[in-house]
């Protein structure tokens, strides 16, 4: 379906309406946190209902659902790293863990952040060639392969009370890759983790924990695009709907992966995004999607 643009901002949300934004952020929601791409499926399911694109200012805009979900999933986690990390610095313990870990968050975000500034006249602007269906089809295809390929290198060992800041930095380097439609935060940085010899559910948390600043600043910056563009009372009221309804579905995401990966391999989640790609691909070739 064609973009609507506000002001060089994709937009297309806003024409959807509270009902079927209600639905797309399920699917936001439960799609973010696990490693098959949000924005896969955010092209995919509307182009097969046939309904508008919600656009990229949607998505980006959820990444606060997404934070949500994370703090509350783990918040023992995030209130230990805020608190005992202020204590390290009042106490100038600058070798304390927590505060350490603290520092090879701050670490894995830079990465993300000089490439997001680079390229933020590109990702969310409308008519980006970065939201192309085939890119799409093709970055599954690529990280299936690779989540694959770390699955069966893994080690499964480490935990992240053995993480060190090479750790951090090179899983901060994977997450530049879910700048690119169709790689995903998760999915780039869960593999990386995975490669580095991590636990499943340890690689996941990893992940998540790193993900922290850049899920917010994504998030909060998109929402100061909207501000800019003077979206009117209607779209933030369709926004905040589908930011509730994501945030719930997010958190389920993460219940449900946490448990998964104490468990199970991460080969489904290579399969279908192998299928999924497929599908994608499949569909521009023969003009049913587009």
């Amino acid at each position: 379906m064609a973009e609507i643009c506000t002001k060089g901002i994709d937009t297309g949300f806003v024409a959807l309406g509270y009902a079927k934004v209600a639905v797309l952020g399920v699917v936001q929601g439960i799609t973010e946190l696990l490693p098959i791409s949000s924005t896969a499926h955010m092209r995919l399911v509307p182009a097969v209902l046939g309904w508008q694109d919600p656009g990229s200012a949607f998505s980006a805009a959820m990444q606060l659902a997404a934070l949500a979900a994370i703090v509350s999933f783990f918040w023992t986690d995030v209130r230990e790293l805020a608190t005992n990390s202020f204590r390290a610095i009042s106490h100038c313990q600058f070798h304390d863990q927590h505060f350490r870990f603290s520092l090879w968050i701050i670490l894995a975000t830079i990465p993300i952040g000089v490439a997001g500034l680079l390229l933020a006249n590109v990702l969310n602007a409308c008519n980006s060639p970065l939201r192309n269906l085939s890119v799409i089809g093709w970055a599954c295809l690529a990280m299936a392969v690779l989540l694959g390929i770390a699955e069966v290198r893994a080690r499964h060992t480490r935990t992240i009370d053995n993480s060190t800041s090479v750790d951090a930095i090179l899983v901060g380097f994977a997450q530049v890759g879910a700048l690119i439609p169709g790689v995903s935060r998760s999915g780039s940085t869960l593999t990386a983790a995975l490669a580095l010899g991590f636990k499943r559910e340890e690689a996941a948390r990893l992940s998540f924990l790193l993900g922290l600043p850049a899920i917010a600043l994504a998030g909060l910056k998109e929402i100061w695009a909207l501000h800019k563009i003077h979206l009117d009372a209607h779209g933030w009221s369709v926004l905040l709907l589908g930011l509730i309804v994501a945030s719930i579905s997010a958190f389920l995401a993460i219940w449900g992966l946490m448990r998964f990966l104490q468990q199970f391999s991460t080969w489904p989640f290579v399969i279908y995004r192998f299928l999924l790609g497929v599908i994608i691909l499949i569909g521009v070739a023969t003009g049913w999607l587009v």
